[in-house]
């Protein structure tokens, strides 16, 4: 069980299989120890995708919990992301969300590195440093990283197992979101600081899709055929029945519900989540990754980020533009009622008791394995593995 350090009770897990208790999602020594076993722990993190950085010399700033990474592509056309610490006395060397350099220099003392974090220069003579230092000792320290159809993953744990196990399956998915081979051309982003835990963020169902977001039964969401699949690490895949209206009803533009890149409209809607916030969707035409991020209990950050194939020519690239946020973006046509609920739902979670998932599930003391397009019970997979790495024990049965 989970000690804390506040002299807050243990948290004790429901019994049942489809509650949760709403204390985890507003107590700040729970999102430490989170931080710890989840974000430091054995869990590949989505950090990017390489069309962000495109072109040598390009790179991107992100943070995972509180640490902070440079991810470059180098004079090679490597992919590298290092820990953006200084390897002298450990401050920050770049600042900027993204840009463009070959070399990256830490202000405190000038020392500086080039794109592979190798240090290349600092101002030093002789006899102002230790006999045997030598630079080729102190480049940019790197976290574990894998490339998986252009998505940029890493993790702070040796003991993570290898990405091709901890995807479980889901490389084929990954790809159908992304355009089929995960070649890519981004096209911009919107970034939101959401008033809610990230639990609450990453929780996100499909249960609610056709009936809090009202232009969703434009697309005939809750009538669809489509499924969900969750797995024991707790990723989640959707597949979304669609089918387009007659009328697009009062949309002054009625592209934003068409569908040009062709496909069968039984996969309409394809998104794959990763354990434990990130996720990808290709929604009618619109492909986006949201990188999410947890900056306290009662923050998240999420970057919606938006892109076009590598192939489209430049009819379908307006066409992806046109629908991106204005489809699927914190203000979009079908999901700009998220974020005010998601502070709803992280408000209401202040008072005692669980959080009690209904649709889809026959069997409260059971893990569910099958789902159809509009359950809510596919985030219970998630929830059974989020409580044991967090080490919590279930309260007895009855």
């Amino acid at each position: 069980m989970m000690s804390t350090q506040t002299g807050q009770q243990p948290i004790t897990w429901p019994a049942k299989a489809n509650h949760v208790p709403k204390e985890i999602f507003v107590r700040p020594d729970v999102f430490e120890e989170e931080l710890r076993r989840i974000f430091y722990g054995p869990e590949w993190l989505l950090v990017a995708h390489e069309s962000e950085i495109p072109d040598k010399g390009d790179f991107k700033t992100v943070r995972v919990g509180r640490v902070p990474l440079l991810i470059t592509r180098d004079r090679e056309n490597t992919i590298n992301v290092l820990y953006n610490s200084c390897s002298h006395r450990g401050a920050q060397v770049e600042t900027a969300p993204r840009g463009n350099k070959l070399r990256f220099g830490c202000p405190y003392h000038r020392w500086t590195f080039d794109s592979t974090g190798r240090l290349v220069g600092c101002p030093n003579k002789p006899g102002d440093y230790p006999d045997d230092f030598d630079r080729s000792n102190y480049p940019l320290a790197r976290p574990r990283t894998a490339l998986v159809h252009g998505l940029v993953m890493v993790t702070f744990s040796e003991q993570a197992p290898p990405i091709d196990v901890y995807l479980d399956g889901l490389h084929d998915s990954i790809a159908e979101v992304l355009g089929g081979d995960g070649r890519l051309r981004l096209l911009g982003y919107q970034k939101v600081l959401l008033k809610a835990n990230w639990k609450t963020y990453a929780d996100n169902d499909t249960y609610h899709a056709g009936l809090l977001h009202t232009a969703f039964r434009m697309l005939n969401w809750q009538g669809g055929k489509g499924y969900q699949e969750a797995n024991a690490r707790g990723h989640r895949l959707y597949v979304g029945e669609l089918s387009l209206p007659e009328s697009a009803g009062r949309l002054h533009d009625p592209s934003l519900i068409e569908h040009r890149s062709g496909g069968d409209l039984s996969r309409g809607s394809v998104s794959v989540r990763f354990f434990p916030v990130s996720g990808m969707t290709r929604h009618l035409d619109s492909i986006s990754i949201r990188f999410a991020n947890p900056l306290s209990v009662d923050e998240t950050e999420v970057h919606y980020t938006y892109f076009a194939h590598a192939d489209d020519d430049e009819e379908l690239i307006s066409h992806r533009v046109r629908q991106a946020s204005n489809l699927l973006g914190p203000c979009g046509l079908v999901s700009m009622e998220d974020a005010a609920v998601f502070h709803r739902l992280h408000s209401g979670s202040q008072t005692p008791g669980d959080a009690v998932f209904q649709m889809g599930v026959t069997d409260e003391y059971k893990i569910p394995s099958e789902f159809g397009q509009s359950d809510e019970s596919s985030n219970l997979p998630g929830w059974e593995y989020y409580r044991k790495v967090m080490g919590y024990e279930k309260a007895p049965a009855g």
